[in-house]
């Protein structure tokens, strides 16, 4: 056992070198779990971790150590895919020989990723061991982050952050090392005070931490290259038709910035920032100005939504061009048709005609040959566009569509039993698996108090629009949760619609309301007519729809008053008819982003206090460090504090016969506080000897204080600072005695 700790202790530096090796690949862990299957990233964190352990725990020789690590990681991948149930074992092969052949075959791929994982940690281990190597692996690492951060999707200067804190711990565990290799008597004398380096190390770590955290939030002054290469070449601007990869007014997860508003062609991965394009895109003539739907979404996948193969989402059928499309009517629900003229700003391809909710015709097209692009699927209400033909997207259409009159006071009266008995609503109720039951929580503490499922869906609307500002620019940083939505609500915090639409129909999922994202644009602008014309009662039906104003919004179904579309993005209004109500069609104007911060509801504080995220906890003890080390300092140098008051007092520094007389003072007034006044007609001897008879365990310190007070006051000899720390170790000592008085 002992040979066993010797071992142990003899391989410190080589113990706490893989530690930060661990925590550097991690960040590298983070960086890929997006990408990988969950089953790879369990097996190289569950390899590293194994590999690490046995390397500290079993100083044996380095080749006994290679095939221990070999078979853990084969173990760990074993037990993963049967835990995972990627591999069932056959049950009519009971030996383990006939087994292994397919349960290998299993293995493949993740075996791979767990050896290199293992193989890159020892590698490094044994590479990486003097102070510039150090150096030069942090500089690659911390290199490769920056150029990922700034030439793909992902935001990690969290990932930074940590593999500089690793850095440092590394170097100081290689600057230890180097002590004890060259200093071996220092190094012995250092053991004896292990707190006093644990302090020290803690003091450096916390001060790095807490100004790491209090640097200003500054937006980037200049441009990473990738995207102005991209601005240079004209690929960062958004056409409209998706190029730049958002959702709304930016989806995708994009950096912040570093995208522009436009219509998606992929939603998979939904969040991060924005920059508005106001290029036009279409101009729209009704009498009724509406949101233009352009697709919906069911699948949601915790990081977008992925049902974005538009040919597999529903049954699709040709559309004639003037012929009535078969459409999913509400048997009690009412709507009012609309038509509108549609003509496109460029040369724009998308994969759906916009209209409002729901097209049930369409009129005309520029070219009868363009109807032959045309697909209509019922189940979405969606026109798609698409051909095997060399044909152009439409540049002008005229379609018909059905805008639903929303009956609020029936609707609000509806129960689940009456809404949804004998519905085929599931496809509407999805959530992953893993959903966050916190959100659930929330969902549910929001909607108690109200009965029926249009109640709930408002009061969830409301809660969004209240307590969440708008931003086309949220703050990425503030993301730990791996759901979209939970990141949002509790963490995030501000966003934009692909934030509060998403978060509307799945909180409204887990209240069992089906519901469904939809994607389009709201109205658009109008342009103000002249007085003259204005006053001879002329309207103006033309509205005009830039990038900026692709949007997305929530629909839910309340079933035989079929689907109503639900804003919950603070400063959008949807247009919506109520049978007691006149169309509102007020201007969605663009939200104030430095509205306060919205308070975190009591339900959100009770799931989540418990989950303090690690940087809150981390930063607090340094905090704590720091300000225990300040006031050590302030105790420590105390009285050198005195005397700089004192100095700032008199304008000048005091001289050694000035600071005996300060600490004769203050001795004395200790004394003051203990009962043993000096009456005015007494001198100090005479106090003192008095104070001597009174006190006989006393009388050695006050007579030595007394001495010491008198050659400065009186004597012609040089006092020195010796002689007033005299003064100062003396009183201490008196103080001692007259605690110890009973």
């Amino acid at each position: 056992m002992s040979r066993w700790w010797n071992g142990i202790k003899s391989s410190w530096h080589h113990s706490f070198s893989l530690l930060w090796l661990v925590l550097i690949a991690l960040q590298w862990v983070s960086f890929t779990e997006p990408f990988w299957l969950e089953t790879t990233t369990s097996a190289v964190l569950l390899t590293l971790a194994a590999v690490a352990v046995i390397e500290i725990l079993l100083p044996v020789k380095w080749g006994y150590r290679l095939v221990l690590e070999a078979l853990a990681m084969l173990y760990v991948v074993y037990r993963l895919i049967l835990y995972n149930r990627i591999y069932v074992p056959d049950p009519w092969a009971p030996a383990l020989r006939d087994r292994l052949p397919d349960a290998a075959a299993h293995m493949v791929p993740y075996i791979w990723f767990a050896l290199a994982a293992g193989a890159l940690l020892l590698l490094s281990s044994w590479w990486v061991s003097s102070k510039a190597r150090i150096l030069m692996f942090l500089t690659a690492n911390i290199v490769a982050f920056a150029a990922l951060d700034s030439f793909t999707s992902s935001i990690l200067w969290q990932e930074v952050a940590w593999t500089v804190f690793s850095g440092m711990g590394w170097l100081v565990t290689q600057h230890l090392r180097s002590f004890q290799l060259h200093y071996p008597r220092g190094w012995t004398y250092l053991l004896q005070y292990p707190f006093k380096v644990a302090v020290n190390i803690a003091i450096i770590f916390s001060l790095v931490i807490v100004t790491g955290v209090n640097m200003p939030d500054v937006r980037p002054t200049l441009t990473d290259p990738y995207t102005a290469w991209q601005d240079w070449n004209g690929v960062g601007k958004s056409s409209g038709s998706g190029t730049s990869g958002t959702s709304e007014e930016g989806g995708g997860r994009a950096a912040a910035g570093s995208s522009s508003s436009g219509y998606s062609l992929d939603d998979n991965n939904l969040g991060g920032g924005f920059n508005f394009d106001y290029s036009p895109v279409m101009t729209v003539t009704s009498d009724l100005r509406t949101y233009m739907r352009g697709e919906s979404r069911s699948v949601y996948s915790g990081k977008g939504w992925s049902d974005d193969d538009r040919l597999k989402r529903g049954p699709l059928e040709k559309a004639a061009v003037g012929a009535e499309l078969d459409r999913v009517t509400a048997s009690k629900g009412e709507t009012r048709t609309l038509q509108q003229t549609v003509k496109l700003l460029g040369n724009n391809d998308y994969p759906v005609l916009f209209g409002g909710y729901s097209i049930s015709k369409v009129d005309s097209i520029d070219g009868e040959e363009a109807g032959n692009g045309l697909f209509w699927r019922s189940v979405d209400s969606e026109m798609l566009w698409g051909s095997t033909e060399d044909l152009a997207y439409p540049q002008t259409y005229v379609l018909t569509s059905e805008i639903p009159v929303v009956s609020v006071q029936e609707l609000s009266k509806q129960t689940y039993d009456q809404l949804y008995t004998n519905q085929d609503i599931e496809r509407y109720l999805q959530l992953p698996d893993n959903f966050p039951k916190r959100v659930s929580d929330l969902a549910e503490s929001i909607t108690q108090s109200a009965q029926t499922p249009y109640e709930k869906v408002a009061l969830l609307q409301q809660y969004l629009q209240v307590n969440f500002p708008y931003t086309n620019q949220p703050d990425l940083s503030r993301k730990k949760s791996r759901d979209m939505v939970e990141s949002f609500l509790f963490e995030i915090m501000e966003g934009y619609c692909d934030y509060y639409s998403t978060a509307l129909v799945t909180m409204a999922r887990s209240l069992d309301i089906p519901a469904r994202w939809v994607k389009g644009y709201a109205p658009g602008e109008q342009a103000e007519l002249p007085d003259n014309l204005a006053q001879q009662g002329i309207v103006n039906n033309n509205y005009t729809i830039t990038n900026a104003d692709a949007h997305s919004w929530a629909e839910v179904y309340f079933g035989d008053y079929g689907w109503v579309p639900v804003e919950a993005t603070p400063g959008f209004t949807v247009p919506l008819l109520t049978q007691s109500e006149e169309p509102v069609t007020e201007e969605p104007e663009q939200p104030e982003e430095d509205k306060a911060e919205p308070q975190q509801p009591a339900a959100g504080k009770d799931s989540s206090e418990g989950n303090m995220h690690l940087g809150v906890w981390s930063v607090s003890a340094a905090a704590a460090v720091l300000l225990l080390w300040a006031g050590y300092q302030l105790w420590q140098h105390r009285m050198s504090l005195r005397f700089l008051i004192q100095r700032l007092r008199n304008g000048q520094p005091l001289s050694p016969v000035q600071k005996v007389i300060v600490e004769t003072e203050r001795w004395v007034r200790y004394l003051r506080r203990k009962g043993m006044l000096k009456e005015e007609h007494e001198t100090l001897r005479e106090a003192v000897g008095r104070w001597s008879r009174e006190t006989p365990e006393a009388a050695g310190s006050l007579s030595s204080l007394l001495r010491l007070f008198e050659q400065a006051k009186y004597s012609p000899d040089v006092i020195e600072d010796k002689d007033w720390r005299s003064v100062y170790t003396e009183a201490l000592r008196l103080q001692r005695s007259l605690r110890t008085r009973r």
